[in-house]
């Protein structure tokens, strides 16, 4: 029996409404809304690893928040283990009456808590993760004693142990009484990756856990999440800007523009083939160890468009040097380059 995909988004739609202004209900002007993530579907086996990248503004971080449970979509599908991420996070309680309204928060609560214990984000800066005030041990232990786990106080101990040594803080007692000030930008970000392993949970979503951090330790933190789906067999979705990055460790990739998925396939297949006009010039520009080996770059001109106001036809078209008189007027469909590589786009 072939196994499901471990998270199944179809057809997610998030958007965000614009504040109106005094002068927008005078004039009855329209409602308007930022189109945030504007129709994305994809799987993610159980152990993959697959990056989402784009420009800021795509869409990426979005996507991560919805799968959480920390935004509800606007419209579509998030599965989590075949379990509807939008109906986990509100309980699939019934309507309860006014009285009983502590009782359903309560149930609700605990609904969530459910989810978080077996999908957790890592996120950007650990400057700001973490609080100032807490030791480290602390830091880690926190989520098993929001979560109510039950553990006493040898097993908690344990818990944070294995996290922090998982993340390569040995010997844990040499790190658990310290405060996040006396630790470098790199060892706080192990101790958030290390906050999110307390719970031992099978997803991870890293929101562009390395791009505040210097150069020469971005290589450490990515070969530690590599690691992790291995000895741990977690599964992670991780988002970034950097192909580079995406590059380095991830087995499957999809380039995001405007909210829409352009671009999808094997980590090697779109590096080494682009085949949406977007992602070549995201490619071209892409640093390599060997300067002789440097592909023309491709300049994009422009900004890109702004998600209150979605261009018609290809969202991409006002940028891309190849754009014809059809791009601008009909969505293009994904075409199959090979049988797990596609791409959106009227010219391949």
């Amino acid at each position: 029996m072939e196994q499901q995909p471990i998270l199944q988004i179809v057809d997610l739609y998030k958007q965000f409404p614009v504040a109106r202004s005094i002068g927008d209900r005078l004039m009855r002007r329209p409602n308007q809304v930022v189109h945030a993530v504007d129709g994305v579907s994809f799987t993610v086996e159980k152990g993959e690893i697959l990056a989402l990248v784009g420009e800021s503004g795509s869409g990426k971080t979005t996507v991560g928040m919805n799968v959480l449970g920390l935004q509800e979509p606007t419209r579509g599908r998030i599965l989590f283990d075949g379990y509807d991420v939008v109906d986990w996070a509100r309980g699939r309680l019934p309507r309860l009456k006014e009285e009983h309204g502590e009782i359903g928060r309560l149930k609700r609560r605990k609904q969530i808590l459910a989810l978080r214990r077996r999908a957790q984000m890592i996120f950007q800066d650990p400057y700001e993760s973490l609080n100032p005030r807490q030791t480290i041990y602390e830091i880690v232990a926190e989520p098993c004693e929001i979560h109510d786990l039950g553990l006493n106080s040898e097993e908690k101990e344990g818990r944070v142990r294995a996290a922090l040594e998982d993340c390569g803080l040995v010997p844990a007692e040499h790190f658990w009484n310290r405060y996040p000030d006396e630790l470098s930008g790199g060892q706080r970000q192990r101790v958030v990756i290390a906050s999110a392993l307390a719970l031992e949970p099978e997803l991870l979503i890293a929101d562009e856990p390395v791009s505040m951090l210097d150069v020469s330790i971005r290589a450490d933190i990515l070969t530690l999440l590599q690691s992790l789906r291995k000895v741990r067999d977690i599964t992670i979705l991780y988002t970034t800007h950097d192909l580079a990055t995406a590059g380095y460790f991830t087995d499957r990739m999809a380039v995001m523009y405007l909210g829409r998925i352009v671009e999808i396939g094997p980590t090697v297949e779109v590096l080494k083939d682009p085949r949406h006009p977007y992602t070549q010039a995201l490619v071209s520009v892409a640093p390599v160890p060997n300067p002789r080996k440097r592909r023309k770059r491709m300049i994009l001109q422009g900004e890109v468009p702004n998600p209150i106001d979605v261009p018609s036809g290809c969202r991409f078209h006002p940028r891309c040097p190849l754009a014809t008189e059809e791009c601008g007027q009909i969505d293009p469909p994904y075409v199959e380059i090979t049988s797990k590589h596609k791409a959106a786009c009227h010219i391949i």
